[in-house]
Order: structure tokens, then sequence, then C-alpha cells
């Protein structure tokens, strides 16, 4: 049987699956780009129905297209349900909750007036332009650098929690130093959230210490701050280091129809994340 008999007989099911999920066909990547352009469209919409001194009419023009982008939204949801075989995998994953929550707050507006602004939240779908375009290269170097992530977060999480300390700590300090004459560190949540502007080198200015020994303090935090900031870049940089030494192997963009997960290898036949099998 040839490739095109085959593809004709194939269940309606698994047609659908092939235009929605499949960027590597034509039909796919023709859906996924028109998507693209919608969502970006649905956007702007909403930006600009957030401007004021529009001419009469084009309030209700903003409200029935962000209409017209829910409708077409929610439709290819249900058909992304519908084509899944174990749909809670696919709501429950990363592109899953974007999605829902890319159609949601039309919905809400109905109840919550102003909600339908939260609808910019759609701009996170435009991540699926690295696998529309079958940048491979670009797939394979983000899947390096979230392994290098997810292998240093015990190192994150201890260092997140050492800072913690010395912010609580810093503040307290600041609070002894400062609280009984600055109006700015009245509490010691106060100075803290002063210690945590100042290590980070935001420095928003509203609050600022009075004192000489305050002034100084606040000077070794500020010092102190570029130190912190390296280090979980080092960390991280530490780890994308030891991934690009092992290799990285080629994946491509084929989805699961059991969990809708990507990235597996060319001649893989069974996903590597749930056991399914993948299409042919």
């Amino acid at each position: 049987m040839s490739e095109s008999e085959y593809r004709k007989k194939r269940p309606i099911r698994d047609k659908v699956h092939e235009v929605i999920f499949e960027a590597d066909t034509p039909t796919g990547k023709f859906f996924d780009i028109a998507l693209l352009v919608l969502i970006v469209l649905s956007v702007i919409t909403v930006m600009l129905e957030s401007s004021d001194g529009w001419p009469a009419g084009f309030a209700e023009m903003f409200v029935i297209l962000e209409w017209v982008f829910t409708i077409l939204f929610t439709i290819e949801y249900l058909l992304r349900i519908y084509v899944t075989i174990r749909p809670w995998k696919y709501m429950l994953s990363f592109y899953g909750v974007v999605d829902l929550l890319a159609i949601v707050p039309t919905y809400l507006s109905l109840f919550i007036s102003g909600s339908q602004y939260l609808v910019v939240i759609r701009i996170l779908r435009l991540l699926r332009v690295f696998r529309i375009f079958k940048l491979g290269k670009y797939l394979n170097e983000g899947a390096q650098l979230q392994r290098a992530l997810i292998a240093s977060r015990n190192k994150i999480t201890v260092f997140l929690f050492v800072v913690t300390i010395l912010v609580i700590l810093i503040g307290s300090f600041m609070y002894l130093i400062e609280g009984g004459q600055n109006e700015g560190f009245s509490s010691i949540p106060r100075a803290v959230y002063w210690a945590i502007v100042t290590l980070t080198t935001v420095g928003y200015g509203d609050i600022t210490p009075s004192t000489n020994t305050g002034q100084f303090l606040s000077a070794v935090v500020m010092i102190l701050g570029y130190a912190i900031i390296a280090v979980p870049t080092g960390i991280v940089t530490n780890e994308i280091m030891s991934e690009a030494r092992r290799g990285i192997p080629r994946t491509n963009t084929q989805a699961c129809r059991f969990c809708t997960r990507e990235g597996h290898a060319d001649d893989a036949l069974y996903c590597r994340y749930c056991g399914g099998r993948l299409n042919e």
C-alpha cells in the first residue's frame, strides 16, 4: 500500500491529529502558520482595544473580533482534546494549560468587567514557532537548556534558600539601625523588602537609609548583590557546558498521540515519555 493510499484510509481522528499536532506535514504546517497569524491578530486586537480615542464603532468591532478569535480557539482546543488518546495529558501539559487560559478570559468577561484583557496570555502560544518552522537546531538547544536547568535545580534551590535567610538578616539589621528614625523602615517586612530591592540591584528609591551606619550597610549590600547575581548564572552555565560535552541527540517535532509531548529521536518508534507508540 502506498503512503498516499494509507493516509486516505486512516480514521478521521488520525487525520485531524496530523493537521493539528504535526508540523512536519504540509497541512500541519499550514494549520500552525494560520494559527500563529490568528494569535498575533488577537493579541493586537486586545492591545488596540485597551487604547482610548478610537472613532465610534471601533470598540464594537474590537469586541466582535475578539469573540471570533475566541470561538475559533475554542474549536481548536476541543479538537485537540478529541484527537488525543489521553486528553487529560494534553489538558495538564504546558501548552494545554496555555490554550485553555487563552480562551477563558473572554468568557469570563461576561461576568467580570475588564478580564478580557487577560487574553494577552495568548502570546505564549507563539512559542510554537520553533516547531512550526522545523527549527530543529533551536529545539535541540532548547532541550539542552531545559536539561541544564533541571540538573541545576537542587543547587539553585539551596542558593535561593541561603539568599532568603540573608535578606531576612539584612532587613532585620537595617530595621534595628533605621527603625527608630526612618519611617520607611517601619517594620521588619518593610526592611526585608528594601533588602531584596537593594540586593538585586534594582534600587527603586522608595525607601532609603538616612543614618551613616545604614548607608554603609546599604553600600555593602549593593556590592554583595553583584556577586550574588553571578552565582545562579555560573551554576546554569556549568550545567550547559556539561550537556554540550555529552552531546545532543537529534530530535524532531513529532507529537505523541497519548501525551502530546515532542522531542523524540528521528528513528524512535515509541514515546520517550509515556511509552505510547508513535505514528508511522
